[in-house]
């Protein structure tokens, strides 16, 4: 992955005694993510004592910044899920990080369908880039398709269960013969390679594409350019938020942010695909967490 390679992990019990700083890192385009990552990071430096950064890399220019991170560091990470794996547009940028030994806490969060390889993905890159996981969890949240799928996700429960979480980790810290065992956390998913990418189908089962699928615009905008200032790929053209000037991740920033709810989808695959999610996953997926 990033040029910073395997690196030679600490002696044994020297996070315990080293940890000076806790840091909140993620891409989060509608701010589920964030809040799970900045809350586990935040409970963790607080018991801990030491101090709390955070690092956003959701916009475009915030991955023009390599992060280097120290022995003394503990990194909460956290992406969401896109068809089951690591968004592949954040690849390029999470290869870059330079782990130098610290300990690394990967979060995922995924729209209470599955999971899949995203959290073991997310793991190795770490691990790859000279973190050493200890933890990793996965955390529901509102699906950015829909209003409905795991509508308010993470909600107060989950929240609990990531304080609790963040303690357990805590306590896993100050257990040096655990932290320092000779692989990372084992974590669901398969080992690489990894699975591929979801593909969603139609009722007689045909795959439907939908990466090339973009929002339009009502009229109601009113041109307040909050679509353009929230797209995580730098796609909406500024000067007129109508037109894309590059790729649509799906992510959903522009359409829940936009305060006209002028934003929407009229393909057809997707909407069937999106139909399909909400009528078929109505049960609560829950948090899973591994230390």
């Amino acid at each position: 992955m990033g040029s910073a390679g395997r690196r030679e992990q600490p002696r044994k019990g020297s996070h315990v005694v080293n940890i000076k700083k806790v840091w909140a890192v993620y891409f989060s385009a509608t701010g589920n993510t964030r809040k799970l990552v900045t809350s586990i990071a935040n409970a963790i430096a607080a018991e801990l004592a030491v101090e709390f950064k955070s690092y956003d890399f959701t916009l475009p220019e915030s991955r023009e910044t390599v992060l280097r991170f120290s022995a003394d560091d503990l990194v909460v990470l956290g992406t969401p899920v896109y068809a089951g794996r690591v968004p592949n547009v954040l690849l390029k940028y999470l290869g870059t990080l330079q782990g130098n030994g610290a300990v690394a806490v990967p979060v995922v969060s995924f729209g209470n369908r599955a999971y899949d390889d995203a959290l073991i993905e997310l793991r190795d890159i770490l691990e790859q880039d000279g973190f050493h996981p200890i933890a990793a969890a996965a955390f529901v949240g509102e699906h950015s398709f829909s209003y409905t799928l795991a509508a308010g996700r993470p909600d107060a429960a989950d929240m609990a269960i990531a304080s609790d979480f963040a303690r357990r980790v805590v306590a896993k810290l100050r257990n040096a013969t655990e932290i320092h065992s000779p692989t990372p956390v084992e974590v669901k998913g398969v080992a690489h390679p990894y699975r591929g990418y979801f593909q969603p189908q139609d009722a007689e089962g045909n795959p439907i594409d939908i990466r090339k699928v973009r929002p339009l615009t009502g009229p109601e905008c009113n041109d307040c350019k909050t679509c353009a200032e929230a797209c995580p790929m730098g796609s909406i053209n500024y000067e007129d938020v109508r037109e894309y000037t590059g790729i649509c991740i799906k992510c959903g920033a522009c359409i829940k942010k936009c305060p006209q709810h002028a934003r929407y989808y009229d393909d057809d695959g997707y909407l069937y695909h999106k139909r399909e999610l909400e009528e078929t996953l109505t049960r609560r997926a829950e948090p899973e967490l591994f230390l």
